[in-house]
């Protein structure tokens, strides 16, 4: 059984992003940008779990939360929300919410909690998954890296990073692309981060890191993995 998520969220770029990036972890994707709808494809789509941005037209966020409740909606509901206060989040939990995602948020933690949702209510998710690098097997869900039988110690930003390139398959990833699928855009974070985090994936990966032959860079453009 394929879960099914049920993103409803009015900034289309973001929800194209979001969507693209569960599709790509084999969840089927529905995508409503108000909250009417939203609610109206949460009766007919009956998801395994909702994604749920607050401040929608039509009707906000916490009116479709309640309303998904109040006609038997049992799955987990994930609010995604420029709303941090205190007040919002616990107006959101009364509501029925199960968790509360602050925007910005990086899309790498928004994959972990939705894969943790869905196991914690029973939705099967797909296998799990490994793939290899210059010699390291990488198991993405126990988030490990080995060579020879010996773990390699990643941060887990870089871990992040490693995946984000892992996903584009071949494809290359702009720092700006980067930035918003690991950092989520964190005002502090600059694009040199990406590049010192290259730095050190090419440094406990690559065989050579000074002729990294894996973790490749393209000019002008960012990096692509090539395992």
């Amino acid at each position: 059984m394929t879960p099914r998520v049920l993103l409803i969220e009015d900034n289309r770029e973001m929800a194209r992003s979001i969507a693209y990036n569960l599709e790509v972890e084999g969840y089927q994707v529905a995508t409503a940008h108000d909250g009417t709808s939203g609610l109206a494809a949460a009766r007919a789509n009956r998801p395994h779990l909702v994604l749920l941005d607050i401040m929608l037209p039509a009707l906000d966020g916490f009116a479709v939360l309640e309303r998904i409740r109040r006609d038997g909606f049992e799955g987990p509901v994930l609010i995604l929300t420029a709303l941090g206060e205190e007040g919002d989040r616990i107006r959101g939990f009364r509501a029925g919410a199960d968790q509360y995602l602050t925007k910005p948020f990086g899309l790498l933690e928004l994959l972990e909690r939705v894969r943790s949702l869905l196991k914690r209510y029973g939705a099967r998710h797909p296998a799990g998954e490994t793939f290899r690098i210059a010699g390291c097997e990488v198991d993405v869900e126990a988030r490990t890296v080995r060579r020879n039988g010996r773990q390699v110690t990643l941060t887990p930003r870089a871990f992040d990073l490693l995946l984000a390139l892992y996903r584009r398959k071949g494809k290359v990833a702009s720092r700006a692309e980067l930035l918003a699928t690991v950092w989520g855009y964190e005002s502090e974070v600059m694009s040199r981060t990406v590049d010192s985090h290259i730095a050190e994936l090419r440094r406990k990966l690559e065989p050579n890191p000074s002729e990294p032959g894996h973790i490749v860079t393209v000019w002008k453009t960012g990096y692509r993995l090539d395992p």
